[in-house]
């Protein structure tokens, strides 16, 4: 599309019968002028020149990633756009490099190092199309991707280039449309949150609306401190305006105008981005006071994570706010009704936002048909352990873990073999090899107590004992564990003692009986998400591994 071309901004569907006070010319033309400039700047940095897009994400920043940034930029700045982009997932292949030529041809060059930049000079000359024969075309091909879309490609550090590719129509159309139509194309979408609770999100926001306040929040759970999981930062990292824009979409439906990013403390560089993408936006008038001529405030912040993995539960994130101990609250009252500073407050994962933005700009339609019918949408998985390809995977609802695992992830390493699998981060269970044909789905894919949480699937080589990988979710469980409430407290590593009966042979089956009563007990009793699952590893174990369990224990 070329710089001058008119940018329309029709209401949510075509056939919408809805009228709305926010659809006014003035937005209009105010979104209109912002994509016209912005498309403008792009083209005028490309110059006609070759682009080479460096994906600099926390995965690729251990081996290199950043130094290897600033030596292209300093060797090809004269001669190419240089690109700075998040990770696209195949974290197995960083550091990554694309390098575009002047004709449109890509080479994807992998696992670069910043000693030899000679493959990208090569790269730049070459105006065959030839792509590197190491791509990961099977990886990323074989997904779906909503949420992560244009992650490794997208100038995560631009926001022209974002609203150049069509990003924050979505939040225009929102403006020009009456909240609650807005709520009602999200619960037609049927999407639910992702950060392992599964509410409906448009059910949320309609709720907090519903309550009557003079203030009202948003808040965006970032904090991501489980093992295994790291897709909110990688979202962060490569598509920090995609986040926002949700966000945004999401205050104005719930009609809140404080917006507060929650990010891991450790996770810097997702906040650097961030922070960067908020001042971007806030310069070009789409967020702050009376954004692109509405009359509707949007204030952003950003406030860093206490540390600790109880942090993520959405009453304990509100208590550090607020500058309280990282401990849970009593519910209810829920936060829609009374959350941060007493107020209504709608909390929802960045992983959740980031498919808003589709559902607006195509309809509630187009993301039902994604998804296996019952459940719609996709789901990011975080792959990591034992296979020849870990890294952040989006896949329909309803995939299975075999093709997760497998045709994704190409299964596990040469003269390897895949023996336990853990699915939903320590706070769910376990999972053998049979069964690998488990569709993903919300809530719970086996009764035994295993679940899709955030959507960590860590693969355990097949030399790893059943028994010690139990044993260390279960410690990690009680190490995390706050403190507030009794079962949690006393339960969880009380748990861990039983296990080690199991593991040095003084185990009874009374014993045994007993471990897997107190699993229940806990899970029944306990205050909040982390002790309502920490008994899920132990009775997943059992249940698959009883066997390898028990073998000590004594008759």
């Amino acid at each position: 599309m070329d710089a001058g071309t008119v940018v329309s901004i029709p209401n949510l569907q075509s056939n919408w019968s809805g009228t709305s006070p926010m659809a006014d010319s003035a937005l209009q033309s105010r979104f209109q002028e912002l994509v016209v400039s912005a498309r403008d700047r792009v083209q005028r940095a490309a110059q006609n020149r070759p682009k080479i897009t460096v994906q600099v994400g926390h995965c690729g920043q251990s081996i290199g990633a950043s130094e290897l940034a600033r030596e292209v930029t300093a060797r090809f700045r004269d001669t190419a756009t240089i690109v700075i982009a998040g990770c696209d997932g195949a974290c197995f292949a960083a550091p990554t490099v694309i390098v575009t030529s002047r004709s449109a041809h890509t080479h994807r060059l992998e696992r670069v190092s910043s000693d030899d930049l000679e493959p990208i000079a090569r790269a730049l000359d070459d105006e065959t199309g030839s792509d590197d024969p190491t791509g990961p075309t099977d990886f990323i091909a074989a997904q779906r991707r909503i949420a992560l879309d244009g992650c490794g490609t997208l100038d995560a550090e631009s926001i022209d280039d974002y609203i150049a590719g069509g990003g924050y129509l979505a939040f225009a159309k929102a403006l020009q449309s009456d909240p609650a139509e807005v709520i009602q194309e999200v619960k037609d979408s049927r999407l639910r949150g992702r950060g392992g609770a599964y509410f409906p999100a448009g059910l949320k926001w309609e709720s907090a609306r519903g309550f009557s306040a003079a203030q009202r929040y948003m808040i965006v759970n970032c904090e991501e401190g489980e093992p295994g999981l790291f897709k909110d930062r990688h979202l962060m990292e490569g598509a920090p305006h995609r986040v926002i824009e949700g966000a945004c979409i999401a205050a104005y439906a719930s009609d809140a105008t404080d917006i507060i990013f929650y990010i891991n403390a450790e996770a810097n560089l997702s906040a650097q981005r961030m922070e960067t993408a908020i001042r971007q936006a806030s310069e070009l008038g789409l967020v702050g006071e009376d954004t692109l001529g509405s009359g509707h405030d949007f204030n952003l912040e950003i406030r860093r994570g206490a540390g600790g993995y109880v942090c993520g539960e959405e009453t304990t994130l509100i208590n550090t706010i607020e500058g309280y101990r990282r401990e849970p609250r009593i519910r209810p009252p829920y936060p829609v009704e009374s959350g941060l500073w007493s107020r209504p407050t709608v909390i929802n994962n960045a992983e959740t936002l980031a498919s808003v933005p589709y559902i607006i700009n195509n309809g509630a339609d187009a993301f039902t048909q994604v998804g296996d019918g019952a459940d719609t949408g996709t789901k990011i998985i975080n792959l990591s352990g034992a296979v020849r390809n870990p890294g952040l995977i989006e896949v329909p609802i309803g995939t299975t873990l075999r093709q997760v695992i497998y045709d994704i992830g190409g299964g596990p390493p040469e003269d390897s073999s895949i023996g336990v699998i853990g699915v939903g981060g320590p706070s769910s269970g376990v999972f053998p090899v049979s069964m690998l044909d488990t569709p993903i789905k919300p809530g719970f894919l086996h009764e035994s107590g295993v679940m899709l949480g955030a959507g960590a699937v860590i693969v355990m080589d097949g030399a790893m004992a059943p028994l010690s990988v139990v044993r260390n979710l279960a410690q990690y469980n009680a190490s995390e564990s706050c403190g507030k409430c009794t079962p949690c407290r006393e339960g969880t590593p009380r748990m861990v003692e039983m296990i080690d009966t199991l593991a040095d042979g003084t185990a009874t089956q009374d014993d045994i009986d007993q471990l897997s009563n107190l699993a229940r007990l806990v899970n029944d009793t306990s205050l909040c998400g982390l002790g309502q699952a920490a008994g899920n590893p132990i009775l997943s174990g059992l249940h698959f591994f009883r066997d390898q369990l028990t073998s000590k224990a004594r008759t």
